[in-house]
């Protein structure tokens, strides 16, 4: 089934492609017919719109939307430009020159977003201060590493975690996105590597439930001491309480969640941030999901971020309204199975939190 749906994604990713460099040609052969501005931008745009409104009819959700949209700026974007450029060259030099210059900066830009920034990992470090708090005490959160080949990356990225010597590690959910029957193999190479560096800390590793998860993901963690929660539950560690949501709750914009210790810090931590819409006591929410949008633009920020939180919420921290704060971490991985791998404006994270006592 899953070899069936690859053919079948290939066989109209092909056709779409070749529909839109159809129209490219058509755009570029009007353009070179017509002798003013105006009509050429009108072409352009007509062009451009076509091709969108193709995108939108093959696609199957927002995620194909995106990867078809992908192909539309990165490829047909160049050879429009580079079109542009050729028919314009003798009778508008200066536009000519921009056009041929887009025509690079388009592919130069496709190859940063889709293989260096979804491999510059950042590490991020956030203090957080509170009079219920009475030791340091840091806290390495690693949400989505959501990938479907366990590669030098994915190493990179862990063995990090154990550097930075937490005393508490929080893994967010969907670690591994692929078929049901490559993804015992992939676990089991996780588990062995988690293994071999002593995958570890004083207070525990707590793992939750992410949405790409099958029922059968706690086998990533099997025989290392890792607790593995799927339903809420809550752990007094000592200098601070641990509330772990299952992913229902995470989802759950009307999730009620108590302090019985109010004396006590308390973090709360699901995959997905939504639940920081509900009536939390906590001092601290902790979540992903969000990838922090993969894609961000200045003054925008996130364009989607599959969650109901408010986009200025999905990565980094939030002063929420009852007076907690909300961690979002935008994520190791990105969106796999159709769903275009890139990341722009918005490097993988490694969020590290140290809390510490308030000084007076």
């Amino acid at each position: 089934m899953c070899l069936l749906h690859y053919r079948l994604n290939k066989i109209v990713t092909i056709f779409f492609n070749f529909i839109l460099f159809v129209l490219d040609l058509a755009a570029l052969y009007w353009v070179r017919r017509l002798k003013s501005a105006s009509p050429w931008c009108v072409v352009m745009w007509v062009t451009i719109l076509a091709e969108i409104l193709l995108a939108a009819m093959f696609s199957r959700d927002h995620f194909d939307f995106a990867r078809l949209a992908s192909y539309i700026v990165f490829l047909h974007g160049s050879v429009f430009a580079a079109g542009f450029a050729v028919i314009l060259f003798r009778e508008r030099k200066k536009l000519a020159i921009l056009c041929g210059a887009s025509a690079v900066a388009l592919p130069v830009l496709a190859y940063y977003v889709f293989l260096i920034e979804p491999l510059c990992l950042e590490t991020s470090y956030r203090q957080i201060t509170s009079p219920k708090i009475h030791q340091a005490f840091r806290i390495v959160v690693l949400a989505d590493l959501q990938t479907d080949a366990f590669g030098d990356y994915e190493r990179g990225v862990l063995r990090r975690v154990m550097e930075e010597k937490p005393d508490l590690i929080l893994l967010g959910g969907d670690y591994i996105q692929i078929s049901e029957k490559r993804y015992g193999a992939i676990s089991r190479e996780i588990n062995a590597f988690l293994r071999e560096i002593r995958f570890a800390a004083p207070y525990g590793v707590f793992a939750v439930q992410g949405n790409v998860d099958p029922a059968s993901w706690t086998e990533i963690f099997a025989d290392l001491g890792v607790t593995c929660v799927d339903v809420r539950k809550s752990f007094d560690l000592g200098p601070l309480r641990l509330t772990c949501l299952g992913l229902f709750d995470s989802f759950n914009t009307s999730a009620v969640v108590g302090n019985p210790d109010p004396g006590k810090f308390h973090i709360v931590f699901g995959h997905a941030p939504n639940f920081a819409l509900g009536d939390i006591e906590a001092d601290l929410l902790v979540a992903g999901h969000t990838h922090g949008g993969q894609v961000r633009f200045p003054l925008i920020g996130p364009i989607v971020t599959n969650s109901r939180v408010p986009r200025s919420w999905a990565a980094g921290l939030t002063e929420l309204p009852g007076g907690g704060k909300l961690l979002v971490s935008r994520g190791i991985g990105m969106e796999r199975d159709y769903a275009p791998r890139m990341r722009f404006l918005c490097r993988p994270e490694l969020m590290v939190i140290d809390l510490a006592p308030q000084r007076e």
